[in-house]
């Protein structure tokens, strides 16, 4: 990547530090709201009601208590309340952070904490919003079908707008996760379906795979066990029914007044498991969505080589899971973590697959909410991955014996830092997982889900592993150090243009457990070096420098790397 701010669409997503946030255990803002057991299909589970939030993850609330051997009985139906009025409170501390984009997992109407079964695309979820009652009441009066024209504007869904408007005061952007693959068994569509069979209006909306004598049918869904039935498609596009109502709740996200002010609406897409989706779709949205806004921003979740799906006519970007593989492989503490050289060469072919513009804005993220935490990664001394399967099934729970549940040592921080200071200084646009800079810990969905830590709001001891009680009690409470540490690695890579704008090449490495790399952007010139392990390294610097991190000038000559340590290099 020898060029320097090469073309991208859109220009400002080189310059983005992401934020995740998955909302429903971000923050509680709005109490009023909070889901009752019909919204969210508990409503035969007796004593249930919103978890305490600082509860303890492996602990079990007083409704939970008779399903006690089996934790997987009830986590899935816990509900603590994150919305998005606690989201807009906490504006402020990502702008502390430092961050200006947020992704934001699904918000629109469904009844899982994940939200990756919609109700409908067309309204905010209303226990995200400040009004569920208000809201539902009105939803049921309004008599709204796919046609735009009868929709209404709920509370939850201008809230949303104020908090879009907010964002954008604060200059940061915000995307949607859509998810076009498939929808839930209670949206409208299938529901009518299910009560008119083949005589529904949406009976093509589908894929039905048998119609059964009774007016059944059987159909496929993507999770294989009929919770999320996909949507009708053919090999080219999906069913035109189907796309036109998706087209039309892009549009009313993306332009809210529809009198082409995008402004007003969001910045883009992260569109779930894009892969399963006929490319030929893919096409004609995102020609829709550059004609409503040319500088929308849309990433994909794609978890092999993304080549395909990186092009002028589809997606700007991806979820860059073909970064996480290398990068963790490299930075994890365990016995078999992969040199430098190898590290290097597998950059090198992922760089290779995109144009230099599509490599700086590109998703690079540590963790998310389907994978492992990086710091339960890292102190279970991971192994290497190459690919998804593996690296995504290696930190269940309950699979894997070898995991470590319990709070990270300062081995694992430690690791998490050098690999933040790759992602931050190495092309690319950086994705933090909510929590991960205050240190939350956790193994693969559901236990990556955590209500977030925060200062104000106490959490109880951490008492319990997955498989058993610890010996001794671990304090919960936001690692202030790592979020200062973190705070302080994006205000560098905020404020040095290299960083985000500039060339990249490999320098040459003192050993296999350093990596010595340059940025460079109109004269600027930067080098980190990262070593990882004990012993100490060295690099020769050219010319004397200035520090980043400590601010100290350096002369020319020998620079010594101690331990498990970086250094950030502007030359003058």
């Amino acid at each position: 990547m020898e060029q320097q701010n090469p073309h991208a669409t859109p220009d400002w997503a080189k310059d983005a530090i992401w934020y995740q946030v998955f909302p429903e255990r971000f923050r509680n803002g709005a109490p009023q709201s909070d889901p009752r057991p019909e919204d969210v299909g508990a409503e035969h589970v007796p004593g249930w009601r919103i978890c305490p939030w600082g509860m303890e993850w492996y602990g079990r609330d007083d409704w939970e208590k008779p399903h006690e051997p089996d934790f997987f009985a009830t986590v899935f139906p816990r509900r603590f309340g994150g919305d998005l009025v606690g989201l807009r409170e906490q504006l402020p501390y990502l702008q502390q952070l430092g961050i200006n984009a947020i992704y934001l997992n699904p918000v629109f109407w469904a009844p899982s904490l994940h939200k990756y079964d919609a109700t409908a695309y067309h309204h905010i979820d209303p226990t995200l919003g400040p009004d569920r009652d208000g809201d539902l009441r009105a939803m049921e009066a309004a008599g709204e079908t796919e046609d735009p024209a009868t929709w209404i504007w709920t509370s939850a869904d201008r809230y949303f707008l104020d908090l879009v408007a907010d964002v954008h005061a604060r200059g940061m952007r915000l995307i949607l996760d859509g998810v076009f693959n498939h929808s839930g068994t209670r949206c409208f569509a299938f529901q009518d379906l299910k009560k008119n069979g083949k005589a529904s209006k949406y009976a093509d909306w589908y894929q039905i795979t048998h119609w059964n004598d009774d007016g059944t049918f059987d159909y496929a869904s993507w999770d294989g066990t009929g919770t999320l039935p996909n949507f009708g498609r053919d090999e080219h596009t999906l069913n035109p029914g189907v796309k036109k109502y998706l087209f039309d709740a892009t549009r009313r996200w993306m332009d809210p007044s529809g009198q082409g002010r995008p402004a007003e609406g969001i910045d883009g897409w992260r569109l779930d498991v894009a892969f399963c989706v006929p490319h030929g779709f893919w096409c004609d949205w995102h020609a829709l969505v550059r004609s409503i806004n040319p500088d929308a921003y849309t990433t994909a979740e794609i978890v092999t080589p993304a080549q395909e799906w990186v092009q002028p006519d589809e997606f700007s970007a991806v979820m860059n899971y073909e970064w996480t593989y290398p990068t963790i492989s490299f930075f994890t503490p365990g016995p078999e973590a992969i040199s430098a050289t190898e590290f290097r060469s597998r950059i090198d072919r992922l760089h290779a697959r995109h144009a230099p513009g599509s490599n700086l804005i590109m998703q690079n993220l540590l963790d998310s909410h389907d994978t492992g935490r990086i710091l339960t990664m890292f102190e279970s001394g991971c192994p290497p991955f190459a690919s998804w399967d593996p690296y995504f099934a290696w930190p269940k729970a309950a699979d894997n014996p070898a995991l470590i549940t319990h709070r990270p040592g300062p081995a694992a921080k430690q690791a998490l830092k050098l690999a933040a200071v790759w992602q931050m200084a190495g092309p690319g646009a950086p994705m933090i997982f909510y929590g991960t800079e205050v240190g939350m810990w956790g193994g693969n969905d559901p236990c990556d889900r955590q209500p977030m830590l925060w200062s104000d709001i106490p959490a109880t001891d951490e008492t319990r592993g997955f498989r058993a009680p610890l010996l001794v009690p671990h304090p919960r409470a936001p690692d202030l150090d790592l979020f200062a540490f973190y705070q302080r690695l994006i205000a560098i890579r905020t404020a040095e243009p290299a960083l985000r704008r500039g060339s990249f090449r490999w320098l040459p490495s003192p050993d296999e457990s350093t990596l010595v790399f340059q940025r460079e952007l109109e004269g600027a010139i930067i080098w980190c070096a990262i070593h990882k392990g004990g012993g100490e390294a060295e690099i020769d610097l050219p010319t004397s420098a200035r520090d980043l991190w400590t601010g100290e000038e350096i002369s020319a000559g020998p620079l010594s790397l101690p331990p498990d340590s970086f250094r950030l290099i502007k030359f003058r």
